[in-house]
């Protein structure tokens, strides 16, 4: 870090690693299809995101991921940045149509990819060898077109052709790794998916809806069975996308559209795994999950014991009441009609307190007995001059939000590890590469890496706690 960027960065409050505790987990989160590229190589076959690029008006930027970070190639010297900047913990997700190029392995009439299981050995072999943890996060939203096109997650064959995957992976890989993340966000997947159609695979109807969303929380359940049955000592989890959601006014009306999105954006998919059910109460359109969708013993197969819940926050969420969404009845105010002062490059409001509010309102649950933020960040307008990032906006969005945490941690609430979003600059989904998540900057043309002001200051806080302990233990 540069001498200017410290004189700027001195009058911010100090917070340090030490301050956490020393099992405190601290690593950043990326996911398969954003940075590895090689999508038509070693025999991987194309994703539904694969396929939804390539549509026209699908991409913000008409962009693809065919080439991404080049992470496929790069992950030697990329992993060694990361372990450069002190972060000891990486999680990563698996593209499922490059280990099972059909979706399915043998015993459901596909074939395994060893090209595809090789290239993810080789990436756990050189995380341990340097240190790393490896974390798999085992669906990241990229579903094998083959399986789309036999009906993709509405049709209830996903569990199984899921579960199978999972036990491929686990197979391959649980000698070797203990920690697993079972779904990415099913929210996201599911609504945005099958819904409204803005991401991948861009279907829209609301026939499809509750079949999607009942399919995923049997999937996220029995995905979890099948790594505790294959992975001994295994620790098992996996993560939702979560806000605080506020009422725009003290209306009555406004106050139950705020209790309608928090269950729909908070409560649909935890609550059937702790065995709770569906929110119909706030939702009543989801009793026709079990009227219509659901099999006997459904409800059991819902419920899955999970080590730890990861949540995926980044801001709050402030709505009123509205007569123009079906189901809902509510829309969203925007952070600019709020009149709010900071907002990243996708709009979003910096809203530090929101973090120790979501961590306080997950932590009520009798069945969650350890929160992982497995995902937070900002995306800022970054600008390379004389060969650096300063990107001093992401550094106060992490401290800020990492004081929240801290506060949650200091009055006892079970959280315990802070996964930035993200490593690397990457494809940022339907909004292409024009936001910038990373601590390390990603010039897409040459494929130039340059570890931003963000990345060293992680770093330094980090190597705090070294330097804070070498005084307590070892004073000159």
């Amino acid at each position: 870090m540069s001498a200017s960027l410290s004189t700027q960065l001195s009058g911010l409050p100090d917070i340090h690693r030490y301050d956490f505790g020393p099992d405190f987990i601290w690593g950043t989160a990326t996911a398969a299809y954003q940075i590895e590229g090689a999508v038509d190589r070693d025999g991987r076959s194309p994703s539904v995101w694969d396929t939804f690029c390539h549509q026209k008006g699908r991409i913000k930027t008409g962009e693809h991921a065919d080439i991404a970070c080049e992470f496929y190639d790069r992950y030697e010297s990329d992993l060694r940045l990361h372990k450069a900047m002190g972060l000891d913990h990486f999680r990563f997700s698996i593209s499922w149509s490059r280990v099972l190029p059909d979706g399915t392995g043998p015993d459901q009439g596909g074939r395994i990819n060893e090209a595809g299981l090789a290239f993810y050995d080789r990436l756990i072999d050189h995380c341990l060898s340097l240190g790393l943890t490896p974390w798999i996060t085992l669906y990241h939203w990229d579903l094998p077109q083959a399986l789309e096109n036999r009906g993709g997650w509405p049709n209830r064959q996903i569990v199984d052709w899921f579960a199978g995957f999972v036990d491929v992976c686990t197979k391959a890989f649980g000698h070797k790794v203990r920690h697993w993340i079972i779904l990415n966000e099913p929210l996201a997947f599911s609504v945005l998916g099958y819904f409204t159609g803005q991401h991948a695979p861009g279907r829209r109807s609301f026939r499809n809806l509750l079949p999607v969303i009942h399919h995923t929380a049997l999937a996220q359940a029995e995905g979890g069975r099948v790594v505790r049955r294959n992975v001994p000592n295994a620790v098992v989890g996996t993560t939702f996308s979560c806000s605080p959601i506020d009422s725009f006014t003290e209306s009555a009306r406004d106050q139950a559209a705020a209790r309608r999105v928090d269950a729909l954006m908070n409560r649909l998919f935890i609550e059937p795994a702790l065995g709770l059910g569906y929110p119909t109460q706030e939702l009543p359109f989801l009793e026709g999950i079990m009227k219509r969708v659901a099999k006997p013993g459904d409800s059991e197969r819902l419920a899955f014991d999970f080590d730890f819940i990861g949540l995926q926050h980044y801001f709050r969420a402030v709505v009123e009441h509205s007569y123009f969404m079906p189901y809902l009845w509510a829309r969203d105010v925007s952070p600019l009609r709020r009149g709010v002062q900071t907002i990243t490059e996708m709009g979003w409001e910096v809203y530090p307190e929101s973090m120790y509010r979501i961590i306080r309102q997950f932590s009520q649950y009798e069945g969650v007995r350890k929160i992982l933020i497995t995902e937070s960040g900002a995306a800022f307008y970054d600008q390379v001059e004389n060969g650096a990032v300063n990107d001093l906006a992401r550094i106060d969005y992490h401290r800020s939000y990492l004081q929240n945490i801290l506060r949650a941690k200091q009055e006892g609430l079970p959280v315990d590890g802070y996964f930035v979003w993200t490593f690397l600059d990457n494809f940022e989904w339907a909004e292409g590469y024009r936001p910038r998540f990373g601590l390390v900057y990603v010039d897409f043309r040459t494929q130039q890496r340059i570890i931003k002001a963000s990345g060293r200051w992680f770093q330094q806080m980090l190597a705090g706690q070294l330097a804070h302990q070498s005084k307590l233990h070892n004073p000159i």
